[in-house]
């Protein structure tokens, strides 16, 4: 049996760290951190902190480097996203938005179509605010996709 997939979060501003933790914890996964800064210590040995550069795009880069085909991505970022899934992997949205082989065309298009209607003033830049749903959202997703890679791993 190969090693358990890890979860790999792009830390700065995640909103679901402590849903993330629960469903690592409930199937025994290994979960990194990666944040320019600002990441409270764990005595958790199966909880990993990295801190890199401040350099633009640092923490993404430090991602795509490690990440593997069995690992699960947990970004905000569909560039980052799209790089993981460029790698054989899937990534997750704090919203439970999946991004795969399938969905990241669709979702890098449509943000960069935003980006240009909200340089060119047609929209506000305002992003909906984060909602419970959106937890609970995040919550059955990401255990779903933790459940598919396991099953996969053991198959």
């Amino acid at each position: 049996m190969d090693e358990q997939p890890t979860i790999y979060v792009d830390a700065d501003a995640c909103p679901v760290k402590n849903e993330i933790l629960k469903v690592a914890e409930r199937h025994g996964l290994p979960v990194t951190f990666v944040a320019n800064g600002g990441l409270r210590p764990s005595r958790d040995p199966m909880i990993r902190n990295v801190v890199v550069s401040s350099g633009f795009d640092a923490a993404d880069d430090w991602i795509v480097e490690h990440v593997g085909e069995r690992d699960i991505i947990v970004t905000a970022d569909i560039l980052l996203a799209g790089r993981c899934v460029e790698k054989g992997t899937q990534a997750l949205g704090p919203t439970g938005r999946l991004f795969d082989s399938a969905s990241i065309g669709m979702a890098t298009a449509m943000r960069n179509l935003n980006q240009h209607l909200r340089e060119s003033g047609e929209i506000s830049g305002r992003n909906a605010a984060f909602s419970p749903q959106d937890r609970s959202r995040f919550l059955q997703a990401l255990d779903r996709l933790v459940r598919q890679k396991i099953r996969k791993q053991q198959s």
